[in-house]
């Protein structure tokens, strides 16, 4: 019998609210300066008191509401005992009995919970000294963490859940999620069994992309796997995933919740979600989810699904596209505007971040004198390109240029008469060349067609 991986995943994602989850400092991921953005709250002084940041609240309830998760009415904050240099009070504020969201499902994979905390400084090791610093911008930061049942079976399935989730997160405008940033860190708990009954799992950190996920995944699948056919057994610890090497090494023995002494925290009261305002009319806010823009896509007729993935992952294009296609109001010249969007503009902005995207009345009108004839393909990119609409081939010039072209090249002209159908489509293409790319193709030929 072959051996059955069992995954689940640890997700957190940094909110991106304007202050801490308990103060009032400022919450910049990308602030460069180290120590900044720090308080006597948030670093733990003697006598300073937590406030909760209602807005992070508000944030993980929409999350649950897009995961079709069950919402607390009660929920309230907990203790984590542990002690590092990055997490100044000697315990780190989260969840543990009580978390605000429970349950739901995202791209076929259950959720068992998702809760708030507090983020952990920064630390960062020189080399040079050989000493650790500590950045506590980050300590204090609201953090949200997702929990998945252990039903992810392989490494692919576990990359597409934590890709989906960043984007829902993304739509929901709660998060960033930049893993390159750290804004987003996802822990693997992975097993192997031949049996129904789950293996031992180990805990996998350290990685910072979804590319890495998957690979630590496949790598720690396959050590497990070595180590129990040697005759071995698969220690319950943490590991990292060392991305020079890709491969996993031990950190530390696996601490179980008991280890943590987890207790209520005196200094924040209860809460009651229902009896809040803010809280009561949070599905009107629930925008349109990746999964919506995708079947809305779909029922379009015409789109691969490489190129809704491309929209539903790409806001700036979607938003043009939908623009456009109301504008438009017709098929065949949606279609268009999308090749124009998925291969001129998407290529352009690929070249040049800071390119700006065309109005999309503006490229409406394009697409629109494109079906219509009036702008053939390369005179079309150009208008999009470089955003001013260029002069077409005046239709009343066509027949001489047609003429121009004929005598030109009577030899062609005999071979098309002779039936040979090739010889039309050279004829065209110096139609094209004589008009600099400006002329209609299907104008030219019906015009060639007419003339000999």
């Amino acid at each position: 019998m072959e051996y059955k991986p069992t995954i689940g995943l640890e997700i957190h994602a940094e909110l991106a609210t304007e202050s801490k989850m308990f103060c009032g400092c400022k919450n910049d991921p990308d602030e460069k300066r180290p120590n900044v953005n720090i308080c006597p709250v948030c670093m733990a002084h003697p006598g300073t008191l937590p406030v909760i940041n209602k807005e992070a609240v508000r944030s993980v309830l929409r999350v649950g509401l897009a995961l079709g998760s069950t919402l607390a009415d009660y929920t309230e904050w907990d203790r984590k005992n542990y002690f590092y240099p990055d997490i100044p009070k000697g315990y780190q504020i989260s969840q543990y009995k009580f978390p605000l969201v429970s349950g739901g499902k995202l791209k076929g994979v259950e959720v068992t919970r998702v809760h708030l905390e507090e983020d952990t400084a920064r630390s960062q090791h020189d080399d040079k000294t050989d000493e650790s610093l500590i950045d506590y911008n980050r300590a204090g930061v609201p953090l949200m963490e997702l929990v998945t049942e252990p039903v992810i079976t392989s490494a692919k399935q576990a990359g597409d859940f934590a890709r989906e989730l960043q984007l829902v997160l993304r739509y929901l405008g709660v998060a960033e999620a930049n893993m390159e940033k750290g804004e987003m860190r996802v822990e693997a708990n992975v097993s192997v069994s031949k049996t129904d009954k789950f293996g031992t799992k180990t805990e996998v950190k350290n990685i910072n992309s979804f590319r890495a996920v998957e690979k630590a995944i496949d790598y720690e699948i396959k050590r497990q796997i070595e180590v129990l056919e040697s005759g071995g057994e698969v220690v319950q610890e943490t590991r990292g995933w060392d991305v020079g090497k890709s491969a996993t090494f031990s950190q530390r023995k696996k601490e179980s919740s008991h280890d943590y002494r987890y207790f209520p925290d005196p200094d924040l009261p209860k809460m009651w979600v229902s009896k809040i305002a803010e809280f009561k009319d949070l599905k009107a806010t629930i925008p349109e989810l990746p999964e919506g823009k995708r079947e809305r896509y779909r029922k379009l007729g015409f789109l691969q699904d490489q190129d809704i993935e491309q929209l539903v992952g790409d806001f700036e294009l979607a938003n043009l596209f939908d623009q456009v296609a109301v504008i438009l109001n017709d098929q065949k010249m949606i279609k268009i505007a999308a090749n124009f969007i998925l291969n001129d503009i998407a290529g352009q902005r690929k070249k040049d971040p800071t390119w700006r995207l065309p109005d999309a009345a503006y490229l409406a009108e394009v697409a629109r004198k494109y079906c219509e004839g009036v702008m053939a393909s390369p005179q079309a990119k150009q208008a999009i390109l470089s955003g001013t609409m260029v002069a077409a081939v005046n239709d009343t010039a066509l027949p001489e240029l047609v003429q121009k072209v004929i005598a030109a090249n009577p030899k062609v002209v005999a071979d098309y008469k002779a039936g040979k159908g090739p010889a039309l489509q050279f004829l065209v293409g110096q139609g094209m060349k004589e008009s600099k790319g400006s002329a209609n193709p299907e104008v030219l030929k019906k015009l060639f067609q007419e003339s000999i």
